[in-house]
């Protein structure tokens, strides 16, 4: 804790660090498990009030909150969403064609993560590097 006083006034600030849980936007097993499947080919990035996982330049896949996004793609999306726990990635309410977000019943595992991250990954081999 900090204690800053004003000497001018009778005004005090006390500032408290947040704590390790508030801080966390995201779930950060999630997120190793993530790392793991895609080894050394992506970089991380703060985005969309939690993390996302670039290859080549572009977001592959990430995670907000304890939902795992992954970018599927336009041709793969109707396909991704007819798998169990896919949701459309509704950000603002509209979905956004070819991002899907995953429920956490379905990244529980690391093969459950792999899948998703393999499905991620095909679409961006066919994206320009950056």
């Amino acid at each position: 804790m900090i204690v800053v006083a004003f000497a001018d006034s009778n005004f005090a600030l006390t500032l408290i660090p947040p704590s390790p849980k508030t801080t966390m936007a995201y779930d950060e097993k999630l997120a190793s498990r993530i790392r793991k499947a895609l080894g050394t080919k992506a970089t991380e990035k703060r985005m969309f009030g939690g993390i996302a996982f670039m290859v080549r330049g572009h977001m592959a896949c990430g995670v907000t909150k304890e939902r795992l996004m992954v970018r599927t793609g336009p041709l793969a999306y109707e396909t991704a969403l007819k798998k169990p726990h896919a949701r459309p990635m509704d950000f603002t309410g509209k979905p956004i064609k070819g991002m899907v977000f995953v429920l956490p019943e379905g990244t529980r595992t690391a093969a459950q993560v792999k899948v998703w991250v393999k499905l991620a990954l095909k679409f961006n081999a066919t994206q320009t590097a950056k």
